[in-house]
């Protein structure tokens, strides 16, 4: 096993029509009767964590370890029924795609998201791709995405008893916040502008390749061959 592709979810895997956020809302006006506008704070890129502490600093709320910790329970009960309200999609390629790399005794697949874990498995699990994913990095690790990708090595090296060179990883996600902390850890870097991020956009941060979709397989998977 030689290469190590590390897979960001939301605009990248999957689309669930804004579940994430109408469940973060509802959990936080729970709490504390209302919330921000959303359309004030960035969310795509963030981690669940960097962005409820950020929802508490503009209602004037103390951004603790403890008021995120509420909300964040409170967004964890009420995500699957977000998401089973509304449609979604697994984005065009993805599922060839894992199963191709699935299926290759040279290659490892694990996650690199700012979602927590338990709300990561439960958006994988509605779209029956969660089993592609031993390991990876969340948002419990860290509030920043920086510092989520030294433990998705640390966790690709205790699974597969591999230490994956910087040129063998591939970090692949849909926001600049993705190829930044690609690049902290030397990892290669495939941007898709299947988010809220246009392939022009996304081309200004240099990636190492860039893509509208994944609808082309062959094409992301001659990018991984490449090295």
């Amino acid at each position: 096993m030689k290469k190590l592709v590390l897979w960001d979810i939301d605009g990248t895997l999957i689309r669930t029509d804004r579940a994430g956020i109408a469940a973060l809302v509802r959990a936080f006006a729970q709490l504390h009767d209302s919330s921000p506008p959303m359309d004030s704070i960035e969310v795509a890129g963030r981690t669940d964590r960097w962005i409820i502490g950020s929802m508490l600093r503009a209602q004037g709320v103390d951004a603790s370890t403890e008021n995120i910790h509420a909300v964040l329970e409170g967004y964890l009960q009420l995500l699957q029924g977000e998401i089973d309200s509304r449609p979604g999609m697994v984005l065009p390629g993805i599922i060839h795609l894992l199963e191709t790399l699935h299926a290759r005794a040279d290659v490892a697949q694990g996650l690199l998201t700012g979602n927590v874990e338990r709300g990561a498995r439960i958006k994988l699990g509605h779209f029956k791709v969660s089993h592609y994913f031993e390991f990876g990095a969340f948002g419990d690790d860290s509030a920043l995405r920086n510092d989520l990708g030294p433990h998705a090595l640390r966790r690709a090296r205790e699974r597969h008893a591999v230490a994956f060179a910087p040129d063998c990883t591939f970090v692949i996600g849909d926001t600049p916040h993705d190829i930044e902390c690609g690049k902290v850890i030397g990892a290669r870097t495939i941007a898709v502008a299947t988010g809220r991020y246009s392939l022009e956009e996304l081309q200004q941060h240099t990636p190492t390749a860039a893509f509208a979709d994944f609808s082309d397989t062959d094409a992301l998977l001659r990018v991984i061959d490449a090295t």
